[in-house]
């Protein structure tokens, strides 16, 4: 049980926009959805992806409307890029690059979703090594 179904795009998209678009196949909705939740995960990649999006078989733990409407608004894109029959393309663009924007701040930290689970994260998960990194300013030419 995913995050969203092909229900909850009701409130993003007509349902006989969504049927002409995918001419009655309900294998490209479920691909649209499918696509835009593996976008979302890969910038919320340091939360508990499992409680917030589930699985198959497994609903989502958390009940976050602002998540399911980033999730919707890449569905619909994802969806509107099969044919564009009468739906404003412009629209649907600006509300794709808008969550995109809205994931990217959260996964820099910019923005810190209330209830949202971090991974676990142990010192067994760790990676092995002892590396260190360390970088400097680029050299001054400074001349008197």
């Amino acid at each position: 049980m995913p995050i969203i179904s092909l229900a909850d795009l009701a409130t993003n998209i007509y349902a006989e926009t969504i049927t002409e678009i995918t001419r009655a196949d309900d294998s490209l909705p479920a691909s649209a959805i499918n696509a835009a939740i593996q976008e979302a995960k890969m910038y919320l990649s340091r939360f508990d992806l499992l409680q917030l999006f589930g699985d198959d078989s497994t609903a989502p733990a958390i009940a976050d409307e602002y998540l399911k409407s980033l999730v919707k608004d890449l569905a619909c894109w994802h969806l509107l890029r099969v044919a564009n029959v009468s739906a404003d393309a412009d629209k649907y663009r600006r509300a794709y690059d808008d969550a995109l924007k809205a994931l990217k701040s959260i996964m820099e930290g910019q923005a810190q979703p209330a209830g949202w689970p971090y991974a676990n994260v142990g010192e067994t998960d760790l990676p092995k090594g002892d590396t260190v990194s360390w970088t400097s300013n680029p050299r001054r030419h400074s001349h008197y």
